[in-house]
């Protein structure tokens, strides 16, 4: 029998949630967002930007885009001229990656002009070298495993 690694995704909050995740079976975690918003990522400023700008609440559940369910960052649905509280649903069988019968794109497209995040925006707060990142939460995980009294 092969076991399936147990896993904690990214909106984790804080990294105590990485501890907690992992006492409770979770072999690893991943976390997607607080790396878009590093020195090194190759995302534009602007996407950098609005991820350390924005908060939970920023975050829009839709298909829309792609099809599929997934995260988006309102600011962006926002700047391409859509308003996030009156987004259709998606049609997955009528999806067109390309262009409309005119031969223009009929809505933005994702990942270029809609910026997708996860749950754990808030807790990025300003653009920062990848490796300061990981340090600060490899010093957060082992506080939580061994707390100060």
């Amino acid at each position: 029998m092969v076991r399936r690694p147990d896993r904690a995704v990214g909106r984790d909050r804080h990294r105590r949630a990485i501890r907690a995740a992992r006492m409770l079976g979770a072999d690893f975690a991943y976390i997607g967002s607080a790396f878009i918003a590093t020195a090194e990522a190759n995302a534009v400023e602007g996407y950098k930007q609005m991820i350390t700008a924005s908060g939970a609440e920023d975050i829009v559940y839709s298909n829309l885009f792609t099809g599929v369910h997934g995260n988006y960052l309102k600011p962006s649905i926002v700047a391409a001229g859509m308003d996030p509280e009156n987004l259709p649903t998606s049609d997955p069988s009528k999806m067109s990656f390309g262009t409309d019968a005119a031969g223009e794109r009929a809505k933005p497209k994702a990942w270029k002009e809609i910026w997708g995040s996860g749950q754990g925006v808030g807790s990025i707060p300003k653009v920062l070298p990848a490796a300061e990142l990981i340090a600060r939460f490899k010093k957060e995980y082992d506080e939580a495993v061994d707390p100060a009294l």
